[in-house]
Order: C-alpha cells, then structure tokens, then sequence
C-alpha cells in the first residue's frame, strides 16, 4: 500500500468535508489515517501460508477442537464502517491439528480487509479446511456493525450471527449439535 498516496487521498477528503486539513488538529491525520489502513487491511499482503508457518502438527486422535471468544476487527465493505465481536472456531482433527495462536492469526487474515460477515465466516472454516484435512469443521461470528449502529437503523444493540458448517459438522447431526452446545454457553450470555 501506497500510504503517501493514501494521506494524499484522505486530505482531499477532509477538503470535501468541508474541514481544513491544515487546521492543528488535523496536520497528522492523513498520515494517521493512512498507517490506520494498512494495518486494518494488511490481510491482503499476507501469505496464509506463510502465516502458518509450519505449525501442523500431527496428532494421534481425532477430537474436536475447540477455541472461542476470537475477538474479530474488520471493516464491512459497503461503508468502510468497522464491525467487531468474536468468533468461535471447532474442528476435527484427521491426524493433523493448528497450533493454537494459528487460529487466531487465520481470523486476522480474513478480517484486515474490506468484508461481508457472512463471507468471512465461510473463509475462515474453508481455511481450517484445508490447512488441516480436518474431517470437518464449524464457524460461528457475532458482530456489531457500526453501520447499522451509527447511521442507517441506528440500531446500537443489534448483533449478527453467522455460522458456516463444513464437512462432519455438515453431515452429521450429532456433531453438530456437540459443537453448537459447547459454545452455547457464550452465545446466549454474549
């Protein structure tokens, strides 16, 4: 990312705004704004593998795996609004398993870009997917979109869930619903 560029851009918005962007407040804004994106987006300079590096590990059983309270910051791409909340990630492991901090890192790869929350989800659970051969794999997301909540309905306690089910959590009933129990107890009290 181009983050002259970027400050160059966002002074001219502040001029559209009808603010002067050389006003005290506002001399260090656009660079401000500027390193704010790149960080916000930097999900799409990354290598997903490379972001992995390696932490597969094999495993002798094939237990379900389980993390919650994922915090998730991203922007919705229709109003370049941040929505935020969390994510509950489970899967089952064929013989392979993710370090644990790598589940974290999969959910800052798809957040730090413009997004929808429904296609969010659905990337993180197909990432697990594949990183793993996981025999299958669930993804749940709560958020609270700004641009719902700040403008548009103006509703400041809305709160939208996702899920996305892939292979045995698809297929199998019971699996499931183990996965949905197992995190029930942060979804209703969230």
């Amino acid at each position: 990312m181009n983050q002259e560029r970027v400050a160059e851009l966002i002074t001219e918005l502040l001029k559209e705004l009808g603010e002067d962007p050389q006003r005290e407040g506002l001399l260090k804004t656009p660079h401000r704004v500027a390193k704010a994106y790149e960080f916000l987006t930097s999900g799409y300079r990354q290598d997903l593998n490379e972001l992995i590096n390696g932490a597969v590990f094999q495993a002798e059983s094939n237990n379900m795996i389980i993390s919650r309270d994922i915090e998730i910051y991203s922007l919705c791409e229709h109003h370049m609004l941040p929505f935020f909340g969390r994510c509950h990630i489970g899967y089952i492991a064929d013989k392979k398993v993710l370090g644990l901090s790598k589940l974290a890192r999969i959910v800052d790869y798809f957040s730090r870009r413009l997004q929808i929350q429904e296609r969010l989800t659905s990337q993180i659970a197909e990432a697990i997917m594949e990183q793993t051969n996981a025999e299958g794999a669930g993804v749940v997301i709560e958020c609270r979109h700004l641009c719902s909540m700040m403008r548009g309905v103006e509703k400041q306690n809305s709160v939208m869930t996702t899920s996305t089910v892939l292979g045995s959590f698809r297929d199998e009933a019971m699996t499931r619903q183990e996965f949905l129990h197992l995190i029930q107890r942060d979804v209703r009290h969230g």
